[in-house]
């Protein structure tokens, strides 16, 4: 059930809800702001501060009982060290949002002083994203059993009107990664490339965006050789999927969004282990990506042009599929040598960013949970960023930091290409395991056009498979944020 937000001045102490939930920085002492509320509590705020029972840690919860008038259940929750406010309480609120969901609160009131415009913006998408659940395959429990479901918080600001502002654009933001989650969390044969193209269709009808989709026929006279070999073991048909997004003046030249959309990747003939394959359905999250951007994109009605391109397939193994040694020819012209068809991500992307050329676009980004090497790199904490054009990477990575989707840029030197060199083609699509994800990058480089290119390399972020704090396993909804960000600041 989604989240229904609103905004509200209100003392803390006297709004009647059955959970408060605030949020402390390290050394928070009873205020004014709060005496009302350590009144309704009897002093119980002001000792378990006093004595340090909570010390506003990064992600420390304290729970509170209410008294007889004002909020019936307090929650507090710890910022940490707040050397980014906003960042600190996203995560605060991401934390907050998943707690009251746990504790059974229908509805909640969020406390955090004051807060600008922004504030209110991370706060809303931060209690979003903390009660946030996928139960659509899952049978519900007896009635008995069942606790309420968070269906509404509301935020308590100062100023109304822009606590409104950061609303509106906070709703947004949050569709935008509850849809990009529950399309990664979607098991493969719901979340079909017929599916995603479906998604598309839905994102355009509401927010006025052209949608254009290629099956397999469509990619064959456009001669993408390269994609289709990928999709040529599946008897399910791949999709090219385009959505242009005409916010600004006509004629503009866009921002160009492309995600991998592998709704799931056996590793075809170079077939995978089989313990922990299920997660393999994650291998879309580049797509999931783009698809939420553009739900918050046009949820924020921003000024600007976009088009965001999702190459969606699965990988699979049969007498069809395309084998190690073979050699395809891409939309480019260029012929590519199959060392590993579980290296299949970047045949899909090297076709789809050939073809972004025809949009003429001022920058494109794109996104995949491309290696396992990245993970290896930086682990689960930060995206692989990668591109020849250090000014786009700077603000790729100033638009991560923004998102709370950090990034960190690794080289593409000239010395990695003789990684990828082939014997019998222009390129292959494998280097071996040294510099796995650089040579990933450097082989998308070899089909970009005259564009500037920064490449996400998300394998690491877009999911987890082990709880989190903030968040439970499962899709983080990476790379929504970083995507969003980076628009925002080209629309000014």
């Amino acid at each position: 059930m989604p989240l229904t937000l609103s905004v509200r001045r209100a003392d803390p102490g006297a709004v009647e809800t059955p959970l408060l939930i605030v949020a402390l920085p390290p050394g928070a002492t009873v205020g004014e702001d709060l005496a009302a509320l350590d009144g309704a509590l009897g002093g119980a705020l002001g000792r378990t501060l006093s004595r340090k029972d909570f010390r506003g840690g990064r992600d420390e919860s304290l729970h509170i009982a209410g008294g007889s008038r004002g909020p019936q259940r307090v929650l507090l929750v710890g910022t940490g060290k707040e050397t980014d406010r906003h960042a600190a309480l996203r995560r605060a609120a991401t934390l907050g949002g998943r707690l009251a969901r746990k504790l059974g609160a229908p509805s909640l009131a969020w406390y955090s002083g004051a807060l600008d415009e922004r504030g209110v913006e991370v706060v809303m998408a931060g209690l979003s994203a903390g009660s946030w659940e996928y139960a659509e395959t899952k049978t519900a429990p007896p009635e008995d059993e069942r606790r309420p479901a968070l269906g509404e918080a509301v935020i308590l600001v100062s100023d109304e009107k822009a606590g409104e502002r950061g609303l509106r654009a906070g709703r947004a933001v949050a569709s935008g990664y509850a849809l990009a989650k529950r399309l990664g969390m979607m098991p493969g044969n719901l979340c079909t490339p017929d599916y995603l193209a479906e998604t598309a269709r839905e994102i355009g009808a509401r927010h006025d965006m052209k949608v254009t989709v290629l099956g397999r026929a469509e990619m064959e006279r456009e001669k993408m050789g390269s994609f289709l070999c990928v999709a040529q073991g599946t008897p399910q048909d791949p999709k090219l999927i385009a959505v242009e997004y005409r916010g600004g003046r006509e004629g503009a030249a866009p921002v160009v969004l492309v995600g991998k959309g592998l709704c799931f990747d056996s590793g075809g003939i170079s077939i995978k282990p089989a313990q922990g394959m299920e997660w393999m359905k994650f291998d879309m999250c580049g797509a999931a990506g783009v698809l939420g951007a553009l739900e918050a994109i046009g949820g924020m009605k921003l000024p600007i042009n976009v088009v965001g391109l999702i190459g969606a397939t699965t990988n699979m193994p049969s007498g069809t599929a395309v084998k190690p040694g073979d050699v395809v020819q891409a939309m480019n012209g260029k012929f590519i040598e199959i060392i590993n068809t579980d290296a299949e991500g970047r045949l899909v992307l090297a076709d789809v960013l050939t073809y972004a050329s025809r949009y003429k676009p001022a920058a494109v980004i794109d996104a995949a949970t491309l290696t396992g090497a990245c993970v290896i790199a930086l682990g689960h904490t930060a995206t692989g960023v990668f591109g020849a054009d250090e000014g786009l990477v700077d603000e790729v990575l100033s638009a991560g930091r923004k998102a709370g989707e950090p990034g960190w840029p690794l080289p593409m030197w000239d010395d990695f290409k003789d990684l990828i060199k082939s014997d019998v083609a222009d390129v292959k699509n494998s280097g071996g395991r040294p510099a796995g994800s650089i040579t990933a990058a450097m082989f998308l480089r070899e089909f970009i056009g005259d564009y500037p290119w920064v490449h996400l390399d998300i394998a690491g972020t877009a999911y987890s498979e082990s709880d989190i704090v903030v968040l439970p396993k499962g899709p983080t909804g990476t790379p929504v944020g970083t995507f969003l960000e980076f628009v925002r600041g080209r629309a000014g």
